[in-house]
């Protein structure tokens, strides 16, 4: 699995340039100084999805650049496109003029089970081509590091060590299939400190497609406000199983109404 993936996944460099402001004690007492904009050199990963250079990595590792360098594992470099980002799921989708390379086949992430092998494939701290193993630790977890109003977050939280610099790299089942995006870590450092967190190539492949296909990625709103079924909430409402979310709220003339769901219908599939 290793060896499959550690030739499709990337180092992803990124330049941008930062506004000078001079020296801060300087402009305090004398008045802002205008500097020329200092470039900035940023890094991550990525990984070839088609074998005519589609790569997908996250967009927090891309974001506000103004030129990107893709590195591939035999040291060949190409400037890289931005074709499109979504960063409701911190992805983004690049592409390099190139065919025949090698790229990682998706894999199912929602049949992935728990104390199942992983790899994490990667560039920590600029260390090209890192494979790191550990286990599916829990499924569909939300950790709120998404800030957009529409932020969809599921993650494959494992215990695979991912770094600065994994971010966009490749988490594959021991078949080496795709089967997340390395997006995140638990950490009070910004170092690894025991637990990652993968975006599913469920949520990953759709972003994905949608983003080749049509430029943005095309969604339905079921017009609902949601929450976790919790024991307070299931003795509230008279529900006998916790499980699935509670809708809360229903968005007026929505595909929701018009379905028929109700105010307090638990949905749990």
């Amino acid at each position: 699995a290793a060896e499959i993936a550690v030739d499709a996944v990337v180092h992803v460099k990124t330049k941008s340039l930062r506004e000078g402001t001079g020296n801060p004690l300087y402009d305090f007492f004398f008045g802002y100084r205008y500097s020329e904009p200092t470039p900035v050199v940023g890094y991550g990963s990525g990984v070839i999805i088609s074998s005519d250079g589609y790569i997908v990595t996250s967009n927090h590792v891309i974001e506000g650049s103004q030129a990107i360098e893709v590195v591939l594992n035999d040291r060949r470099t190409f400037d890289a496109e931005i074709i499109g980002t979504d960063p409701n799921t911190d992805l983004a989708v690049l592409k390099i003029k190139e065919g025949g390379l090698p790229f990682l086949r998706y894999g199912n992430s929602t049949e992935l089970r728990l104390g199942e092998w992983v790899l994490a494939v990667g560039n920590p701290y600029n260390l090209t081509s890192t494979v790191t193993a550990g286990i599916v630790s829990a499924k569909a977890r939300s950790i709120n590091i998404l800030r957009e109003s529409m932020a969809i977050e599921a993650f494959i939280q494992t215990d695979a060590a991912v770094n600065p610099g994994n971010s966009g790299g490749a988490l594959v089942n021991t078949r080496g299939e795709l089967v997340g995006i390395n997006a995140a870590i638990a950490s009070r450092t910004g170092a690894y400190s025991g637990y990652s967190f993968a975006i599913p190539v469920s949520i990953a492949q759709k972003v994905v497609d949608d983003i080749i296909e049509y430029g943005a990625v095309q969604r339905a709103i079921l017009g609902v406000i949601i929450t976790d079924v919790t024991a307070e909430l299931a003795k509230e409402y008279n529900i006998d199983r916790i499980e699935g979310v509670l809708v809360t709220g229903l968005r007026e003339n929505s595909a929701a109404i018009e379905a028929g769901i109700e105010l307090y219908d638990v949905i749990i599939a």
